[in-house]
């Protein structure tokens, strides 16, 4: 177990090393980031501006009403998600086959592929909302047999968006075809996540413990009015490690990817890429 964390970090590490080389890759989640709030407005605002809140309050019964605003939102929020998604991806490919991508690249590359990216994106909205309807009927074994059901379909849909970027095929075949993909492999690229998260996790908490000092030794040096500033640069920080997980994460998704398709490595190791995709025993 120790080893498949210390390969999950030593992809983190390999991962970085491809944005410092084109940190442009982190315009891609600062784009969808944007997008998806100003989607969430849209959505948000009309309920309020006719005075209906409430249809979506906790407690509320499952309404016709609420299931086609609930998957409107859905589709066009995973639309936003998987456009950007594809273009991270479609751009950090252009790297790891040692071209040197444009962020006018990847958006041309997301572009192309746009009908299958809404396909996929209803694929996934439908998904959700049946998750989430059954979620609102059952106990709390149900829930937590529900909470695997989500956790099975994000693990199998995995590759779904590199397949979308490489191969012209529609979503229902690329979401078979990731689901081949996890399949016939060990699995690796969940442990591969988790240590991404850990390390993104501990670089949050070692961020939060710096900030804070600072903040109680202004507070103690009666400069209150700096605090403020301080608390400004903390939450950029906190933003700034939100996009720079987002662009590992793609960039990591593309190697993998690669690298089960092809067997090249490109900048990463290749036993722990081959430890990354190990065939089931």
């Amino acid at each position: 177990m120790a080893g498949r964390f210390s390969n999950s970090f030593a992809l983190v590490k390999a991962s970085a090393n491809v944005l410092k080389l084109d940190k442009e890759l982190m315009v891609f989640p600062l784009m969808s980031g944007i997008a998806t709030i100003l989607v969430a407005a849209s959505f948000i605002a009309p309920i309020f501006w006719v005075g209906s809140p409430e249809m979506f309050a906790e407690g509320e019964s499952f309404s016709y009403t609420m299931a086609v605003y609930g998957f409107l939102f859905y589709l066009v929020q995973y639309t936003v998600i998987f456009f950007f998604n594809a273009a991270l991806v479609g751009a950090a490919l252009i790297r790891l086959d040692g071209g040197d991508p444009t962020v006018g690249d990847g958006l041309a590359i997301a572009s192309k592929r746009m009908g299958a990216i809404i396909g996929y994106a209803a694929i996934a909205a439908t998904v959700g909302m049946i998750l989430r309807f059954i979620q609102e009927r059952v106990g709390i074994v149900g829930q937590i047999v529900v909470g695997l059901m989500g956790l099975a379909w994000t693990l199998t849909t995995y590759l779904t968006v590199p397949i979308l970027v490489t191969k012209d095929i529609g979503p229902i075949d690329a979401v078979k075809e990731s689901a081949l993909i996890f399949k016939r492999t060990w699995g690796e690229q969940v442990i591969g996540n988790f240590g991404m998260g850990w390390a993104v996790f501990i670089l949050g908490v070692a961020w939060t413990a710096l900030s804070i000092a600072v903040m109680v030794g202004m507070a103690q040096l009666g400069m209150g009015l700096s605090i403020l500033f301080v608390a400004g640069i903390m939450v950029a920080g906190y933003v700034l490690l939100a996009l720079f997980a987002s662009a590992l994460n793609g960039i990591y998704t593309a190697a993998l990817y690669r690298y089960a398709m092809t067997g090249e490595t490109g900048f990463f190791d290749s036993q722990i890429m081959g430890n990354a995709f190990r065939p089931k025993k």
